[in-house]
């Protein structure tokens, strides 16, 4: 049976996203993909950095802004002089959410902090991303996703033991921060539908870091335990990482009893199930390295290929551990429309990655790949009523720019 689809689930929502780099961007794709109309504010020189970041580059686009910018339109707009300003601020009228990573005043100073724009559109839902939160000694520092990592301590225990500080090998920092950017922005979003009230809400790399060391910071907060590198291994669990074969690695889980007693059947280790050391969770944990030693003289004796068959009948957690390219040819990635393909106005076919979420009702969806710097400058203006003439003094002034590249 067909699902009838509604309208998709964001639709309506109007989102101006003043944010480069990471963390933003990332944010405002989440609600583009979901059906917001996103309107990306560039700089006038040279737009979101992004755009410079690479190589590679594709025909002279950078593959790290095509991968983040999907869905959404660009305006360049220059806040740095009055007609811009103006701008932003009738646009504000109409908007849902602005989205802005500047540093600390940065907006404000421009005439378009919140407490300013709340007077133009008091349902606005103003969301403000930086490197340390908006308050605070290091308030006005600017911040990066390294950085963040560094000072939420994922890098002290990231890596192996006695290996120099490793950090995690995604930007978790700034990922994790437009998340949170998203779900605060859509709980807001939610609460104005029933109250009819905006607000201003605020998250920070440093924050985002921080909210994903549940297990560390719990075992801390228990026992005054300072967490090390564990390399792949669990915490709180045992056997659960990555353990060798004969022609690489395989992750293993297998932490609780009955796994770990299927585990140890599959692999002909009965012997394993009748040692003290490791009786129960408790014990493995203790002797975790002597556990993963002893595993791996058996594991080391097959193929990776041969004991992940063995271990998938007899219903033991396992997987490989691919590369990227292998990533993207495994069979249950694509039944999953995890690779989509889009049509760039000057970089030609582009991949990018699909929707991670997927809704039965309302789907998201990927239409348009990202757009070229002031693609739809012209565009937005007549939306909001501005006439040839008056658009043409802003781009002679240089108020705003049109890409003239299509």
């Amino acid at each position: 049976m067909v699902a009838n689809y509604s309208n998709t689930a964001l639709e309506g929502m109007k989102v101006l996203d003043c944010s480069q780099i990471l963390a933003g961007p990332f944010c405002s794709m989440l609600l583009a993909d979901m059906g917001a109309d996103v309107v990306k504010i560039e700089k006038p020189s040279g737009g979101d950095d992004t755009r410079r970041f690479g190589p590679p580059f594709i025909n002279s686009e950078s593959a790290a802004f095509l991968a983040i910018n999907r869905n959404k339109r660009s305006l360049v707009l220059d806040f740095k002089q009055e007609n811009g300003v103006a701008i932003m601020k009738k646009m504000v009228k109409d908007a849902d959410v602005i989205i802005e990573n500047y540093r600390t005043g940065a907006m404000d100073q421009n005439g378009l902090g919140y407490e300013e724009l709340k007077k133009i559109n008091p349902k606005l839902i103003y969301c403000s991303i930086s490197g340390f939160g908006r308050t605070g000694p290091y308030a006005k520092r600017g911040g990066f996703d390294l950085v963040a990592q560094g000072m939420s301590g994922l890098m002290s225990f990231t890596g192996i033991p006695g290996s120099p500080p490793v950090k995690v090998g995604v930007p978790m920092a700034d990922l994790n921060a437009g998340m949170f950017a998203t779900y605060g922005i859509l709980t807001a979003y939610v609460n104005r539908l029933k109250t009819g009230k905006g607000q201003f809400i605020e998250t920070s790399l440093l924050e985002a870091a921080i909210s994903y060391t549940i297990w560390e910071s719990s075992i801390f907060f228990a026992t005054g335990e300072v967490a090390k590198p564990l390399g792949s291994a669990h915490r709180l669990s045992a056997p659960y990482q990555a353990l060798k074969t004969s022609d690489g690695y395989i992750n293993i889980g297998a932490p609780n009893q009955s796994n770990w007693e299927r585990f140890c059947k599959t692999i002909g280790r009965d012997d394993l199930l009748e040692d003290i050391k490791y009786q129960d969770n408790a014990s493995r944990l203790i002797n975790r390295q002597q556990l993963a030693d002893d595993l791996e003289k058996t594991l080391s004796k097959k193929s990776s290929q041969e004991w992940l068959k063995d271990l998938e009948k007899d219903g033991v957690p396992a997987g490989p551990i691919f590369d990227i390219s292998e990533v993207w040819s495994n069979d249950q990635v694509k039944s999953r429309e995890m690779d989509v393909t889009l049509e760039h106005p000057t970089a030609g076919k582009i991949r990018n990655i699909g929707l991670a979420t997927k809704l039965s009702q309302t789907p998201g969806e990927i239409k348009t790949a990202a757009p070229l710097l002031g693609q739809h400058t012209k565009e937005i203006l007549i939306e909001m009523g501005y006439t040839a003439e008056e658009i043409e003094e802003f781009i002679s002034n240089e108020t705003v720019i049109q890409n003239t590249n299509l």
